[in-house]
């Protein structure tokens, strides 16, 4: 089953029952109880706190985020998958250290306070933080994916991954990360879409799940809901950051104005962006496992993605054919 049908909210009725919708899933109350606790820490302790209790307040709210889905829809990432989700939290810091990377170039945020740390301590406790932003993102689009309107969302642009439009995107994320270099002050939007249009031609070339294969059905429910989960965790970084220390804060040219606590507004346009970079990155790598399938009548290999159980719903199959036999 795709971690996109997943992600969107893709059930039928019998995913609405059980004993799920009934009860509170216990990680939903460790969760709010991480947050009741480490959100007042991160506001209101004297000093340097925040490096060693963003982890748990944000922990707290991946839990919470999870647990909210189970509640809703009998299942979540974690309930489903205990091994992936903790993959998520694997893959999340490298994802965004490629982000402080070109944040060096850029110098879009700032974090202040780091000059109390080694850079050793600086790079641990920063690994530890930014281990959260993907289990977040992905938890709160799963969760936008089960709000009605979007779910009852109908058909939109049919975009078909064909052969000349992957080269494009292919090329054009080179040609903006090239920009992006070059020259940072006119171009530091691109950071976000470069990463995407670089990794999304590569796994559809290497046949592994994409947001392209649902465009191409005209399904724009995966990508609205990856969008709208970052915008909620948007407003949670940066509510969280306004009065914590150490903390970050942003210096955009030319539209540094109208912010949203410490973020501009003009950059919440960007931040709709970025899951769909980390949903590219993802797919490519931690929830893929080959497992050999002799088929009937026909030899081959197949992707295993997850365990399938009378609870899991609708099954999607995808099926590319390499070649065919007029016998």
């Amino acid at each position: 089953m795709p971690v996109a049908d997943k992600v969107y909210g893709g059930t039928n009725g019998q995913e609405q029952s059980g004993r799920l919708r009934r009860l509170w899933p216990i990680h939903l109350w460790v969760g709010l109880g991480l947050g009741a606790v480490f959100w007042p820490v991160n506001w209101c302790l004297p000093g340097l706190r925040t490096h060693w209790a963003f982890f748990p307040l944000w922990l707290g709210y991946c839990l919470t985020v999870d647990g909210l889905v189970a509640l809703r829809k009998g299942h979540s990432l974690l309930v489903r998958n205990g091994r992936a989700y903790v993959g998520l939290f694997l893959v999340s810091a490298p994802a965004w250290w490629l982000f402080e990377l070109f944040n060096l170039r850029t110098q879009n945020w700032m974090y202040h306070g780091v000059e109390h740390f080694s850079d050793l301590a600086y790079f641990v406790l920063c690994t530890v933080s930014f281990s959260t932003v993907i289990p977040a993102v992905f938890g709160s689009a799963e969760l936008a994916g089960t709000f009605g309107w979007l779910r009852r969302l109908g058909p939109g642009p049919v975009v078909v991954p064909s052969r000349p439009l992957l080269l494009a995107l292919f090329v054009s994320g080179w040609a903006m990360l090239a920009l992006l270099l070059a020259w940072p002050q006119y171009f530091f939007p691109f950071v976000w879409g470069a990463v995407y249009c670089i990794l999304e031609p590569i796994n559809v070339w290497r046949r592994q799940p994409s947001l392209l294969d649902y465009t191409a059905r005209g399904d724009w429910r995966p990508v609205l809901a990856l969008s709208v989960g970052c915008l909620i965790c948007a407003w949670f970084w940066e509510m969280w950051n306004y009065y914590s220390y150490p903390k970050w804060s942003y210096q955009i040219p030319y539209v540094g104005f109208l912010h949203l606590f410490e973020m501009p507004f003009a950059v919440l346009l960007e931040v709709a962006l970025q899951p769909c970079g980390w949903f590219a990155a993802y797919m490519g790598t931690a929830l893929t496992s080959d497992i050999d399938l002799s088929f009937r009548n026909l030899g081959g290999t197949a992707v295993h993605r997850e365990p399938v159980r009378p609870s899991s719903g609708t099954l999607t199959t995808t099926v590319t054919a390499t070649k065919v036999s007029s016998t």
